[in-house]
């Protein structure tokens, strides 16, 4: 269990002071110049050694992103963006940062952008998050009041521009393609690549699209070192991390522990064990909506990693654990997910547009149990026609949670279409 020393994010829960002053006194914006002297190559190095993976979704490694920014500028400035869209459903750690502790992200921007030879940083924050966004902007005027960004930012020589953009609530704008279109103020739309953000991103100059998570660690794993960060989890998913653990569980928290904590030792520990007991577990989505759901049996001793869900059919995604007990009926669970990606798809690729909502019609169709048992076949294989083949993620994340509900729950898919043919249709389904 992580110790109270080592946390990076000292005031999650808000119950200290989130102005410079408080963030000072609990170690923030301690010797950033510093930082800054030791020069571009040493972060960068440093992020390397620390093995932190980008905590978005994707689990890139995060120090080697960087590194792919020009060296050398052609005449093109460079930018950081940051992704506060946070629209997965489930997720809500970047929330807690951006409301609580604001100047970690505020202090990792001008490490990250002076460690890219950017002079400038977005961070586009979603549409819904409005005392976020209050929050962060206080924040960023102290900064540049105390001289901390800005012209000749902490006096290190480095000028340093850090702006806040607000969103309109789009999912799709999360994407960091879209994201960018969204910030030149174009539709939310991804765009194709290569060429890649590093290449041609913002306005068409390279651009590193970084989580919030993983901006507002860094000024922490330098200051302690990167040999402190990887000494938390395994091999290859070193770090504390963020988990927003919503659903059935008796207290519901976003907390941050050490990387390949046991999913059953999260629960207990934080959340006050699994509704109506261990007993009573019936899935689990570990890592925001787009993930497969597991059977809670398998779930119980999973490794909460990016390597060790996917050996149980998952991933770690976002780390946003949506726990669902035996009184879920999963199948209207899944159902409303595909709704929603159905609801939030661009449009721009043809296998998302019609997919998303071909799935949805199906998907209704087996909640009510009015379907033939041969169209779950069919609904898992289109799946796997619309996976892979969009231009973003966003069709494989429709696609997924299908897959796991299949994958896993085929037999109660199978009762329910069963049940409703010989006119025993469960009060569940028929609501």
């Amino acid at each position: 269990m992580l110790k109270d020393e080592d946390r990076i994010f000292t005031n999650l829960y808000g119950m200290h002071d989130r102005s410079l002053n408080g963030a000072k006194a609990r170690g923030h914006w301690d010797g950033t110049a510093k930082i800054l002297q030791n020069g571009r190559d040493w972060i960068i190095e440093q992020m390397k050694a620390s093995g932190l993976r980008g905590r978005g979704g994707a689990g890139f490694p995060t120090g080697l992103k960087w590194s792919f920014m020009p060296k050398e500028s052609d005449g093109r400035p460079s930018y950081l963006v940051v992704n506060a869209d946070e629209s997965e459903p489930g997720t809500c750690k970047d929330r807690e940062i951006m409301r609580h502790d604001p100047h970690t992200l505020v202090e990792g921007c001008l490490i990250a952008s002076f460690a890219m030879n950017a002079h400038a940083c977005y961070i586009y924050i979603r549409g819904e998050y409005i005392r976020e966004r209050e929050a962060l902007q206080a924040a960023i005027d102290e900064a540049y009041e105390a001289g901390l960004i800005g012209k000749n930012a902490c006096k290190s020589g480095y000028d340093f521009d850090l702006y806040l953009h607000h969103g309109a609530g789009a999912y799709i704008c999360g994407e960091e393609t879209a994201l960018l279109e969204s910030l030149e103020g174009k539709k939310g739309m991804p765009r194709m690549k290569p060429p890649f953000p590093a290449m041609a991103g913002v306005y068409g100059c390279p651009t590193t699209v970084n989580n919030v998570e993983s901006i507002a660690v860094v000024p922490t794993i330098l200051r302690r070192g990167p040999d402190w960060f990887a000494s938390f989890g395994r091999p290859n998913n070193a770090g504390t991390k963020l988990f927003a653990v919503s659903g059935h569980v008796n207290n519901p928290c976003v907390v941050e522990e050490a990387m390949s904590i046991t999913f059953e030792e999260l629960i207990d520990k934080h959340c006050g064990g699994i509704r109506g007991g261990w007993d009573n577990l019936k899935a689990v989505i570990p890592g925001g909506s787009s993930v497969p759901c597991v059977r809670g049996e398998n779930m119980r001793d999973a490794v909460m990693d990016f390597d060790a869900l996917r050996e149980v059919g998952s991933s770690l995604g976002t780390a946003a654990v949506i726990v669902m007990d035996k009184q879920t009926d999963i199948i209207k669970a899944i159902w409303r997910l595909s709704k929603f990606y159905k609801h939030e798809s661009c449009g721009q690729c043809t296998p998302c547009r019609e997919g998303t909502g071909w799935m949805m019609r199906v998907m209704d169709r087996l909640v009510r149990g009015e379907a033939e048992v041969e169209e779950i076949d069919m609904l898992f294989d289109v799946t796997k026609q619309v996976e892979g083949h969009t231009i973003c993620a966003l069709g494989d994340a429709s696609a997924w949670p299908i897959q796991g509900l299949i994958r896993n729950f085929r037999d109660e898919i199978e009762d329910r279409i069963k049940a409703q043919k010989s006119g025993r249709v469960s009060a569940v389904a028929a609501e």
